[in-house]
This record gives C-alpha cells, sequence and structure tokens, in this order.
C-alpha cells in the first residue's frame, strides 16, 4: 500500500510561471525523496511599471512515504 504525502510550496522566478515550478520542483528534490505528482494550485506575479518582474506559483507536491525506512534511534 502506498501512502502519499502533501507539500505545500511557492516558488519563484524572474523568467516565467514554467521556470518557477522547475526551480521548486528542482529544490524541493534536494531534501524530499519519492517525490510523485504536482498540482499547481495558484499563479501570480509581481508588476513592474509595464511587465511582470517577478513570477510566483503555489504548488501542491505529493510525495510517497518510505513505509519500509527504519527509524534512527
Amino acid at each position: 500500500m502506498d501512502i502519499k504525502k502533501h507539500l505545500i510550496i511557492t516558488g519563484n522566478s524572474t523568467v516565467s510561471w514554467k521556470d518557477a515550478i522547475v526551480k521548486a520542483i528542482d529544490e524541493a528534490s534536494k531534501t524530499i525523496d519519492y517525490l510523485s505528482e504536482v498540482k499547481i494550485l495558484e499563479q501570480r506575479a509581481n508588476i513592474d511599471g509595464n511587465k511582470i518582474s517577478e513570477y510566483f506559483v503555489d504548488l501542491d507536491l505529493s510525495f510517497t512515504l518510505d513505509l519500509d525506512r527504519k527509524e534512527n534511534n
């Protein structure tokens, strides 16, 4: 049986929403094992003058719990 856990994170980029998503997943994968799914919850941006200056995305990341992992005591 797989048990999944969800974590909501926010990514940002000065390039695009896609870049913000890719960067957020890349950073999360450095400390979270078994990432399996991503759901984009919200996209927003800051505007400076008449241009977007920074992109933000809220992501719901899913990862599978390792039920066979031994506890460290």
